[in-house]
Formats: C-alpha cells, sequence, structure tokens
C-alpha cells in the first residue's frame, strides 16, 4: 500500500512535536499519529484508545515490523523537511 499524503501538524509541547496524518492510496486516511521525543530521540506512536482500566491500545497500527519500518522513515522524512523549512 502506498503513503499518497502525509500532513505534519507542529505543535510546541515539551514531549509531543507533531501530530501526522497519514493518506494510503489516495482513498483511506489515518489521523492523530504522534512524533514524540523520549530518551534523546523521536520515536512515532500510533493512534490509540484509553481502555476504562487505564491502559492504551493502538487502534490502528501495521502488522509487521517492515511496514512500521516504511510509515516511519516516511513520517520522519516529512517532519524533518518540515523543520528545515520553518514550517
Amino acid at each position: 500500500m502506498e503513503i499518497t499524503a502525509i500532513k505534519i501538524m507542529a505543535v510546541q509541547e515539551e514531549r509531543l512535536k507533531a501530530y501526522v496524518s497519514l493518506t494510503f492510496e489516495n482513498c483511506f486516511v489515518v489521523r492523530d499519529i504522534k512524533i514524540i521525543k523520549g530518551n534523546g530521540r523521536l520515536f512515532v506512536a500510533m493512534p490509540a484508545k484509553r481502555k476504562k482500566d487505564g491502559s492504551y491500545v493502538d487502534i490502528a497500527h501495521p502488522l509487521d515490523q517492515q511496514t512500521r519500518e516504511r510509515i516511519e522513515q516516511a513520517i520522519f522524512d516529512a517532519y524533518n523537511k518540515q523543520m528545515e523549512e520553518g514550517s
């Protein structure tokens, strides 16, 4: 499945750096992906909801490591480009 659009919405919070929306094949969108700074590096957090016990469960996520890496690389490339452009 091809990523056809990435929208980065940067935020000015201590740990949360941006919200991301991904569009696949111009027909399916995943919103509320987060870029978070933790332990000296950025990481991608998939959309999640809070359960009654206070824990979180992803509501959309890749099913294999290769897809996760491809998605994360596309997100970080778009985020870094936007930060370099000063947007």
